[in-house]
């Protein structure tokens, strides 16, 4: 049992991020039963689960731009935006909790991305908007109250979500372990490039 000072971030274990969904991260399945464990083992005073939760419109979607495919980068907001195939649409199978893991543990669930003009790849920030800022969710400042000093992040995906996630975790005042064998990236390719920008922001990786 961790400390009550400590929380886990659940990021974006959902369906359509598997294999055979909408946007599947490689392996995504692999590490559903790991985090499934971790929960039943109420090592956690606090439990946060994030869900992707997009409109059917969402801007990130290569859909919504015609002649766009997914993952070319356009300019939104002022700044690159990867253009994803439609995936966690609101109240779409895709789009739930993964139905393998038992939930009750969990204290909050932050439904993320419901703007859709702005994509929100961190569980603390959404990305740039129109107004040239990155708008707060309120969660660390609902994890502040809790008198939460330090976050564990696992899930999907280890190079957009769960990386911004980490990151925005640290800028915000946390100490941060990021569960490396407890997510999975959209591309192996970025595993390094992603090690990098956890190392210069100073979050220790657990193996």
């Amino acid at each position: 049992m961790y400390g009550n000072d400590t929380a886990l971030l659940v990021i974006d274990l959902q369906p359509d991020f598997m294999p055979g969904g909408a946007l599947p991260c490689h392996q995504g399945d692999a590490i559903v039963p790991g985090i499934a464990a971790l929960l039943a083992q109420r090592r956690y005073a606090t439990v946060v689960a994030t869900q992707d939760w997009h409109p059917a419109d969402h801007a990130s979607f290569a859909s919504r731009h015609a002649g766009r495919r997914p993952f070319e980068s356009i300019e939104l907001h002022g700044h690159a935006q990867t253009l994803w195939p439609d995936h966690c649409v609101q109240g779409s199978a895709g789009a739930a909790l993964h139905p393998q893991v038992d939930w009750s543990s969990a204290d909050l669930i932050l439904r993320k991305g419901t703007d859709r003009q702005v994509d929100s790849y961190s569980a603390f920030r959404e990305n740039f908007g129109p107004q040239g800022d990155r708008p707060a969710t309120g969660l660390a400042g609902w994890l502040h109250e809790r008198g939460i000093a330090e976050v564990h992040v696992c899930g999907l995906a280890r190079d957009y979500c769960v990386l911004w996630s980490a990151q925005d975790a640290a800028i915000s005042g946390f100490r941060v372990r990021f569960l490396w064998e407890l997510t999975r990236p959209v591309s192996a390719d970025n595993d390094e490039t992603t090690r990098i920008a956890l190392v210069e922001a100073g979050i220790e990786i657990e193996k």
